[in-house]
C-alpha cells in the first residue's frame, strides 16, 4: 500500500462529501458543513493553511546532529512523535457514511497505535459517537484521550466517568463545540463555559483535562487557572465561526503567557512534518492532525492512517536534520526565517 493508492480509494468513498484535494486547503470545499470544509466563505480553515504556509525554515547542514530524538512523554505515555490523532467525529453527515463511525474510530486508534502514537476520540450529536471512542481505546490503556463537547454539566461529569473506567490517559472538552451547527442540527445542547463552569468540571477528575478551542492568550491563560494540564491551540478547524486567523498566527503569543505552565497543542491546517516542526519553534508542545486522517483511514484503514503518520514523522525528521534540531522537546525560535514571516 501506499499513499498515492489510499488516496484513490479514498477519492472514491468519500464523494460528495471530501474531494481530496491534491493540497488540502480549504477552497474546493469552502461553506460545506456538514461535510468537511470550513464554515460560512472557508476563511479560517484557509488561515490555517496559510499562515504555516508563510513560515520558512533556515537550512542549516553544518552541524552535529545526526541522529534527532522525535520522542515526546505525555503523563507518562512515551509517543514515537510530538503528533497525536486530533479527535474525529460524524462519518454519517460529514464523510458521506461508507464507514461507520465505530468502524472508522476503531481504524484511526488503530493506526496511531501502528505509528507509535495515541489518538483524542470525540463527541459528537449522537452519544454513539463518544462511546465508540470510548470503545476503540478501551483494548489498549492511556491509548486515547477523550474529548467532550460544552455540555450540561451533569452530563459532562457522567461522560468524564464513562471515560475513567475505560482507562483513558486523560479527557478534555473542545470548548468551542458551543457553535457546532450539526449539534444544533440534532438536538443536542451546548453551550459556551463560564470561568466557574470549567473550575468544576475539570475538578470532577483526576486525570489531566485538556482544554481544546482557545485562540487567545487571556482564554489560555483562564484554562490553566482553572486547573487545565493543557489547552489546543485550535479554531476548530475553521468549522464554527468565520473569519478567525490562523492557529500558527496565535500560538506565539499564547505560548509566552502559558509556556511551562500546561501543555500547549494545537492543530488546523497541518500537512506535513516540516509543519509540526514550525509549530513546534512557536512554542506547541505537540500538533494534532485531523483531515489527512479522515483520507487515511478512508482509503487505507488502519494501515493507511499509520502510512500518513508515518511518512510525517519521516518529514519531521529530515526537517530536523536539515535545520540542526536535535530534539523535539527543544527547538529554537531561530529555525525559522523572520524575513517573509508575519508571525514575527
Amino acid at each position: 500500500m501506499d499513499m498515492k493508492t489510499v488516496r484513490d480509494l479514498a477519492r472514491e468513498k468519500l464523494k460528495g462529501y471530501c474531494r481530496v484535494c491534491p493540497v488540502c486547503d480549504g477552497r474546493a470545499c469552502a461553506g460545506q458543513v456538514p461535510g468537511m470544509g470550513g464554515v460560512g466563505t472557508g476563511s479560517s480553515f484557509q488561515a490555517n493553511v496559510e499562515a504555516l504556509s508563510r513560515i520558512r525554515l533556515n537550512m542549516r547542514t553544518i552541524h552535529r546532529v545526526k541522529d534527532p530524538d522525535l520522542s515526546l512523554t505525555l503523563w507518562g505515555k512515551k509517543l514515537s512523535m510530538p503528533v497525536l490523532v486530533a479527535p474525529i467525529t460524524g462519518t454519517p453527515y460529514n464523510m458521506g457514511g461508507q464507514i461507520t463511525e465505530e468502524a472508522f474510530i476503531a481504524e484511526i486508534v488503530a493506526g496511531a497505535l501502528q505509528a507509535g502514537t495515541i489518538s483524542m476520540t470525540g463527541d459528537g450529536a449522537d452519544p454513539q459517537m463518544y462511546e465508540s471512542g470510548l470503545k476503540a481505546g478501551a483494548a489498549n490503556r492511556a491509548s486515547t484521550i477523550a474529548i467532550i463537547k460544552p455540555r450540561a454539566q451533569d452530563v459532562v461529569k457522567h461522560y468524564i466517568r464513562s471515560a475513567e473506567d475505560t482507562g483513558v490517559l486523560a479527557v478534555g472538552m473542545d470548548i468551542d463545540g458551543a457553535g457546532l451547527i450539526t449539534m444544533a442540527m440534532k438536538g443536542q445542547p451546548v453551550s459556551p463555559k463560564t470561568f466557574l463552569e470549567m473550575q468544576e468540571v475539570i475538578a470532577a477528575t483526576p486525570l489531566p483535562f485538556i482544554v481544546k478551542g482557545v485562540m487567545t492568550a487571556d482564554e489560555a491563560e483562564d484554562a490553566v487557572r482553572a486547573g487545565a494540564a493543557a489547552i489546543v491551540v485550535s479554531n476548530h478547524g475553521g468549522r464554527v465561526l468565520d473569519f478567525t486567523p490562523g492557529a500558527a498566527e496565535v500560538l506565539p503569543e499564547i505560548a509566552d503567557r502559558v509556556n511551562g505552565k500546561a501543555v500547549i497543542f494545537v492543530d488546523g491546517g497541518i500537512r506535513s512534518g516540516a509543519d509540526v516542526l514550525k509549530l513546534l519553534a512557536l512554542g506547541a508542545d505537540a500538533a494534532l492532525i485531523g483531515r489527512p486522517l479522515v483520507m487515511a483511514a478512508f482509503g487505507g484503514g488502519r494501515e493507511g492512517v499509520a502510512l500518513f503518520l508515518q511518512q510525517l514523522k519521516n518529514e519531521l525528521l529530515q526537517a530536523m536534520l536539515l535545520t540542526g534540531t536535535a530534539d523535539v522537546k527543544n527547538v529554537a525560535k531561530n529555525i525559522l526565517y523572520s524575513g517573509t514571516s508575519t508571525i514575527f
